[in-house]
């Protein structure tokens, strides 16, 4: 019998798991694994560190090939990966290239605050630009947003992702004070997803019981990461509002 007559999960969507699937090869997996082989093969911890940082960097690459299209987060990872890897050779600390990945966090941080000034909130235009402003739900999107309530709702989820990300610097820096290496590197690869899906989880939650954004997120949609939302896949297996 075909797999696809058979009943499935509810929320099951094989789209989401293809988006999910560059960021455990890119992000973490692929990270991890060069980095223990590196060890194993006798490397040193800053080498293996650096090694490792080939991949999201690949990753990061292979998705504006595949996009054709060139996201300023995944601009911000490949800068911390430069940074990281620089101060690595420089010092031979591995605890500095461990930081790289607080270059994006914290510059998004601080950017979460700063677009609370402007017109519109950051989490706001990253919704909008990942899924489109000419696609049916970019219009309905925009439509919202001049509707009550609409505006102190995206600043209030964008000053939560704020802090999220600038706790989340501060986190690293304990971390790498606390464990060694590899542990370290296990840890400050994973957080940051885990810390992506309970915000993605909230946030979708707040826009879906908001009457200014009625039918924009279907009320069985499942709670998982998906293209289209703040912290969910990106465009780059590198990123999307996650940094690592």
């Amino acid at each position: 019998m075909s797999t696809d007559l058979q009943p499935q999960p509810a929320g099951f969507d094989r789209s989401r798991l293809r988006s999910l699937a560059p960021i455990a090869v890119f992000d973490i997996a692929g990270p991890l694994a060069v980095y223990y082989l590196a060890r194993m093969a006798g490397t040193t911890q800053v080498m293996a560190l650096i090694l490792s940082g080939i991949v999201p960097a690949a990753g990061i690459v292979y998705g504006i090939l595949r996009n054709r299209h060139v996201s300023a987060i995944g601009i911000l990872v490949l800068a911390g990966i430069v940074v990281g890897t620089a101060l690595g050779l420089v010092t031979h600390d591995p605890r500095l290239v461990l930081m790289e990945g607080s270059v994006p966090t914290l510059l998004l941080g601080i950017s979460c605050f700063v677009s609370l000034l402007s017109g519109k909130p950051l989490m706001f235009r990253i919704v909008s630009e990942t899924i489109g402003a000419g696609t049916p739900k970019g219009q309905l999107l925009q439509r919202a947003w001049d509707k009550p309530g609409a505006r102190p709702l995206f600043a209030r989820i964008t000053a939560v992702w704020g802090v999220t990300y600038l706790a989340e610097v501060a986190f690293r820096v304990v971390i790498l004070e606390t464990f060694s290496t590899g542990p370290a590197l296990t840890i400050v690869k994973v957080t940051p997803y885990l810390l992506a899906l309970i915000l993605l989880s909230w946030s979708k939650q707040s826009i879906r019981r908001s009457p200014a954004f009625e039918g924009f997120l279907p009320a069985g949609t499942s709670a998982a990461a998906r293209p289209g939302t703040p912290g969910a896949a990106p465009p780059e297996p590198a990123m999307a509002g996650r940094p690592s």
